[in-house]
């Protein structure tokens, strides 16, 4: 079984962008670095909005990656630079990356929006239109 988490974030202002990418690096270094990393994905949508698909050994490699290093350290940036922001999880016995039209699926039924100082009219719903899920980058452990 892997541990498959999806994530999406809106950035709601192009000026929080420079530190936005900053964080982003920093934090995709650290996951290829981390313990229990097996694969993933990060997808750049329409109006600065971001995508990410990892797979986990289990959920507790995924929580120590989130809460450590510089992925703990954006998270709370990410309160004030996003205008939405969601997550969803799940288990499969697959170990490869689910498609995004199934990420997209998955987030709208099973998702949860995250806490954000700025929502958006749609953050609550996660009534976002879907990505455009070509020109997505793999993340590769290191």
């Amino acid at each position: 079984m892997t541990f498959v988490s999806i994530t999406r974030l809106r950035i709601r202002s192009w000026r929080f962008m420079p530190g936005f990418a900053v964080q982003a690096i920093g934090s995709q270094r650290q996951c290829r670095q981390a313990s229990g990393f097996l694969n993933g994905s990060l997808l750049p949508d329409r109006k600065l909005t971001f995508w990410t698909m990892t797979l986990w050994r289990d959920q507790a490699a995924m929580r120590a990656y989130i809460v450590g290093g510089a992925h703990g350290k954006a998270m709370s940036k990410l309160q004030h630079w996003c205008d939405e922001a969601s997550i969803v999880h799940w288990t499969q016995d697959a170990d490869a990356l689910p498609d995004w039209d199934e990420a997209d699926r998955r987030m709208r039924t099973e998702g949860r929006p995250s806490k954000v100082r700025h929502p958006s009219a749609v953050h609550a719903s996660l009534g976002f239109a879907a990505p455009r899920t070509g020109g997505a980058a793999p993340i590769r452990p290191a």
